[in-house]
């Protein structure tokens, strides 16, 4: 059961009212209440980290899916709401992966009342948008869909973000009970899970890294940003060395472990904003946005240095190793796969010259002027 918390109860902050002056932060106030959930932790301060985490998903844009849409359907049956919405806050837009009641698939953040709901841990109520000086000029309250009380549950990732909410909508002024949060609340962990089941088939599942098609999509999409903005793009191609000795010597059963223990290291080393993934069998990739091939190369030393220096019971003295392919994306290259071509290579160069090292590939600007 959910407390209510009233204007009564100062200590508490409200979810939804604000400031005349614009700003987001909620005081009492009697067109709004707030219910307080069970305390969940949720990443409030660090919006990058929280659009990353919505990017991995990969559902922005993503065609209509049964349960998502089924969802919605309940939702308006139940809570008797002519809107309801699967709402994902990504950067500049808000985009509905399933709704009702609605004429358009996303609006501008901006005017979302989502963006205000995920700054808040707990449901985010508005029981009268055209009484409430954060709302009352709101496009989507003076005009169409005519919103006027509007319940938003947050949508969690296992990783702690807020990366949009099921919003429950009406047209009338509206106080929505304890028990309606409740149902928001729990159809919110449904879509919640359904999302991270979703996300699941993007992993794979021995080292929990991202898989190859996954880690392909998103080093697109770093590509396509570093053309526009001009900044450098490094990949990897890393490969266990003499893997295949492993298993034959230990079994398959100490390889996942010699697998799940590069994979861990290498993440270790990494940054937050790279991007590593397993390719198939014991090889690797990584991309690293914002990383020219000097500070890339760098950092592969770094990471071929840490897995030398594992210590794994599981294979005695056995020492394990990686060799490591280097390339960097050049500003004219519209595809991945030409980087990591040459990173390949560049790995080959590697094996063949005694493994437990690092190879730079031919520059892009380079491989370029070949070509011509």
């Amino acid at each position: 059961m959910k407390k209510v918390v009233t204007a009564t109860k100062p200590k508490l902050r409200l979810a939804t009212d604000a400031l005349a002056k614009g700003s987001s932060e909620a005081v009492p106030s009697p067109a709004s209440r707030a219910f307080a959930a069970k305390p969940a932790v949720i990443k409030l301060d660090d919006e990058d980290g929280r659009l990353r985490a919505l990017n991995r998903l990969e559902i922005l844009d993503s065609p209509p899916e049964h349960p998502f849409e089924k969802i919605v359907e309940l939702v308006c049956e139940v809570l008797n709401v002519p809107i309801c919405a699967v709402s994902l806050v990504d950067q500049d837009r808000q985009w509905f992966k399933a709704y009702r009641g609605l004429a358009v698939s996303e609006t501008t953040r901006d005017i979302s009342f989502c963006t205000h709901a995920i700054q808040h841990p707990e449901p985010y109520i508005v029981e009268d948008a055209a009484r409430a000086p954060l709302f009352a000029d709101n496009p989507l309250v003076t005009g169409a869909p005519n919103i006027r009380s509007y319940a938003g549950a947050q949508l969690k990732t296992k990783d702690g973000f807020a990366i949009g909410t099921l919003c429950a909508i009406d047209t009338i002024p509206r106080a929505f009970s304890e028990a309606e949060i409740a149902i928001l609340t729990k159809f919110a962990s449904l879509v919640s899970n359904d999302i991270e089941m979703r996300e699941m088939a993007s992993y794979d599942t021995l080292t929990g890294t991202l898989c190859r098609r996954t880690w392909l999509d998103c080093a697109m999409h770093e590509v396509y940003s570093a053309r526009r903005s001009q900044a450098p793009i490094a990949v990897f191609m890393i490969d266990i060395d003499h893997f295949k000795r492993v298993n034959d010597r230990f079994g398959h059963v100490v390889g996942d472990t010699v697998l799940k223990a590069v994979a861990e290291t290498a993440e270790a080393e990494l940054r937050k904003s790279d991007w590593f993934g397993r390719y198939g069998g014991e090889e690797f990739v990584a991309a690293l946005p914002g990383s020219n091939f000097l500070n890339a190369l760098a950092i592969a030393e770094r990471l071929r240095t840490a897995v030398a220096a594992m210590r794994l019971p599981c294979i005695d003295d056995y020492r394990c190793t990686i060799s490591i392919g280097v390339a960097d994306v050049g500003t004219h290259e519209s595809d991945i796969g030409y980087a990591l071509e040459r990173a390949d290579q560049a790995l080959l160069r590697a094996k063949k010259d005694g493994r437990n090292r690092v190879q730079a590939a031919t520059s892009a600007a380079a491989a370029c002027r070949v070509a011509s």
